[in-house]
């Protein structure tokens, strides 16, 4: 019969350190500690880590939000910039297939940006024949031709990061975000909504105050889907140092306050825990949507 380790140990008497153990527990001298931290060995190759949560809320019966997470890490002499493709997208609520246009637009912009980029993860020599900024705008215009064909009349927003080494390049449709947060609390959006009540606070028509409980909150002026032209935001930042990077669904961040946000992320243990704290909370706040999060740290 097998014994739990704290059985064999329950009872038994531990002895003392001897005097000659070499153990030092005198208060480190000023300037030692910074000599110490100066000999850590970082962790080669980087890479991004990350954690992923989701529910269908509250009130909700089904999930119409989709996510995409994806990271390569390649070390070496010659390479070792790490690789990260991560994806939020949120149907549209009262059009046919929501839940199809967010998966179709999420699949479609991470295979297409995967497919064109695989020769250079192969071979970094490889030359690109286009931009990271315009390869994900030709991404998001796929996703774009794809979602009106697979599911007409509905629509979804559309956020990316597509990350490598320390630059992030965001592409944006819709009111779902991107946050940049900083290790020791505080953040912003890296995303603007593209929404008509966010469009009267930034006219100053309305305030924010009255923005999170306009009735028409949840209307948007520009989706994938809907219309033919798209004008995508598409921008390139450089990764939140020794911070994290935030995708969610409208439903977390209209219930949870950013700076709710940003504590639980700095406080947890684990990007896991991050996201399964920001999941929970959001329902304990009503769970009016359908929530969705990606946490991302770069590792030191």
């Amino acid at each position: 019969m097998k014994k739990n380790i704290l059985d064999l140990l329950r009872g038994k008497k531990t002895k003392p350190l001897s005097e000659n153990n070499g153990i030092n527990t005198l208060p480190l001298k000023e300037g030692q500690a910074d000599a110490t931290l100066a000999n850590v060995q970082h962790l080669e190759p980087q890479q991004f880590i990350y954690g992923c949560g989701q529910s269908v809320g509250k009130q909700r019966e089904h999930n119409e939000d989709s996510i995409f997470a994806l990271s390569i890490a390649t070390g070496g002499e010659t390479s070792n910039s790490p690789l990260g493709l991560f994806v939020v997208a949120d149907g549209m609520g009262g059009h046919q297939y929501g839940e199809v246009a967010s998966s179709t637009a999420a699949r479609t912009l991470a295979g297409y940006i995967l497919k064109h980029f695989h020769p250079y993860i192969i071979d970094p020599s490889t030359s690109m024949d286009e931009s990271i900024q315009d390869l994900m705008r030709s991404a998001i215009n796929e996703a774009q031709r794809a979602v009106t064909h697979a599911a007409p009349g509905s629509g979804t927003t559309l956020t990316a990061a597509f990350v490598l080494g320390q630059q992030v390049t965001i592409g944006h449709v819709g009111d779902s975000r991107a946050y940049a947060i900083h290790p020791y609390g505080g953040g912003e959006a890296l995303t603007r909504d593209h929404s008509l009540v966010k469009r009267l606070e930034e006219l100053g028509q309305i305030s924010s105050e009255e923005a999170a409980i306009h009735p028409q909150r949840n209307v948007l002026y520009r989706a994938i889907g809907q219309g033919e032209q798209l004008e995508p935001d598409i921008f390139t930042a450089r990764f939140p140092q020794a911070g994290y990077l935030l995708l969610c669904s409208d439903g977390l961040w209209s219930v949870v306050s950013d700076n709710k946000l940003f504590e639980m992320v700095t406080t947890a243990p684990d990007l896991q825990a991050a996201c399964h704290s920001l999941v929970a909370s959001a329902n304990e706040a009503g769970g009016p949507d359908n929530i969705s999060a990606i946490v991302v740290k770069l590792t030191a």
